[in-house]
């Protein structure tokens, strides 16, 4: 079957090439995709003020929750066409993504309709004063509207992932980030839209990067070129999709709500640290960008192996992983204690948010390796189809986010700055779960594919 030449077969090379060639342009393209909500804090927050930017951060927990929601399934589907295609199955493989567009249609519309009619009622839970309400709901239902692309969108970057192609996702996200970005702008500087301007260009962003990848995928790749025939529902591929994706998105829902409860501990110490806290969120979503490239990668790796019945590669690249998750956690150290003050002055001008800011990242750096090892295990099991950790790996960040939260929050030497020891001890615990469930290797005797 002819592909274009970017699919890639890795069940055959050198795994630790592989991962690599497979985790670079998936980490620019992750870098690329967190500018959405990045360009949308640096502008607010050094053309609008603080108030407005903490509207936005305190979004952050709900819009990832909604994301994870639509686009944990789209992780399922992916998972399952990766191990058909280790199995050399190609009918399979068009019948997965025939059935991926109903099952993620379906979802990010649902998704979109509960973000937008619900967030007066989620921003209230969240406790978020009362003074920057209006500009967060506005926010929050604008963005509420583009999840049903991003779902679409996520579903073709997943499914173009599994079959070994992890440049092309690349370059629709550049170019929607150029858009997003020129909008931005664009909206507040010329309109004067403020947060809804901002939130209306990651709208259109998100919905161009679904279109664009829609159209490549059906003109270059021969799986996509489906008949009329294979448009047909197929109950078999819809349950199994169902069955790896919805664990999936319940891990990712339970811990958004872990972030959610945070995020309201955190709104109760004032638009200061609110501020900070929304800082010191997006540059470490910039720091955890190495190491959910690695897993995604992993997942794909793991997923073409695991159908070709290679487990021994699968290990060779559990290895390898955790030496790069290593390395890079140790040069993050220096570079915080260094340059932790410039990172959060590129965000705001407020001196006091820059310190705060500034010492959190200070706190945090010593907790990246533990973080870096929740990602390779879990990548590892999400390709070989371990559903059912899924709920225990979420489950576990719950319990510690809340726990930790609760308790460190409120003793007086701590205070605030129990939200970032927060962060670390939730990592840390989390990690030591997910090598725990590597290591018993229950993942080696699981099959999806017959």
């Amino acid at each position: 079957m002819a592909q274009t030449k970017r699919i890639t077969d890795m069940t055959q090379g050198s795994p630790l090439r592989h991962i690599f060639m497979f985790t670079l342009p998936l980490l620019i393209g992750n870098l690329f995709q967190q500018f959405y909500n990045l360009v949308d804090s640096m502008v607010v927050g050094n053309y609008v003020g603080a108030e407005a930017l903490a509207a936005v951060g305190t979004c952050g927990s709900l819009g990832f929750l909604f994301f994870s929601l639509s686009s944990g399934l789209a992780v399922g589907i992916g998972i399952l066409a990766s191990q058909y295609f280790g199995a050399r199955d190609h009918a399979q493989i068009r019948a997965t993504i025939s059935n991926a567009a109903y099952i993620l249609t379906i979802a990010g519309a649902a998704v979109s309709l509960l973000g937008y009619l619900g967030a007066p009622m989620f921003l209230r839970l969240l406790q978020v004063p009362e003074e920057i309400l209006p500009l967060s709901l506005t926010y929050l239902r604008v963005t509420s509207l583009g999840i049903v692309a991003v779902a679409l969108y996520n579903g073709v970057a997943a499914l173009l992932r599994s079959l070994g192609d992890s440049k092309s996702p690349l370059y629709f996200l550049v170019l929607s980030c150029v858009i997003n970005i020129i909008l931005d702008l664009a909206f507040v500087l010329y309109f004067n839209w403020s947060v809804f301007g901002v939130a209306l260009a990651t709208v259109i962003s998100q919905f161009f990067s679904f279109l664009v990848s829609t159209l490549y995928a059906w003109r270059k790749v021969s799986y996509f070129q489906l008949t009329g025939a294979e448009w047909k529902p197929n109950k078999h591929i819809i349950w199994r999709c169902m069955k790896l994706g919805i664990p999936m998105a319940l891990q990712s829902s339970l811990i958004a709500v872990s972030v959610m409860v945070l995020q309201g501990v955190v709104n109760t110490f004032g638009q200061t640290v609110m501020a900070s806290y929304t800082v010191v969120g997006k540059i470490e979503q910039l720091v955890q960008m190495p190491f959910t490239s690695l897993s995604t990668a992993l997942t794909s790796f793991a997923g073409q192996n695991k159908g070709a019945g290679e487990i021994q590669r699968v290990k060779q690249g559990y290895r390898a992983s955790a030496l790069i998750v290593l390395i890079l956690s140790l040069l993050m150290i220096p570079f915080f204690f260094l340059l932790g003050d410039w990172a959060v002055g590129c965000f705001v001008k407020e001196p006091e948010v820059i310190a705060i800011g500034a010492k959190a990242l200070r706190i945090d750096c010593f907790f990246y390796f533990p973080l870096g090892m929740i990602y390779v295990p879990r990548g590892i099991l999400n390709g070989c189809g371990d559903s059912r950790f899924s709920l225990i790996n979420g489950m576990a960040e719950v319990i510690c986010r809340i726990l930790f939260a609760n308790v460190l929050t409120q003793l007086a030497p701590i205070g605030y700055w129990g939200v970032w020891l927060t962060q670390g001890l939730t990592w840390t615990v989390t990690g030591l779960v997910c090598i725990r469930r590597y290591r018993k290797g229950r993942w080696q005797q699981l099959t999806l594919v017959q």
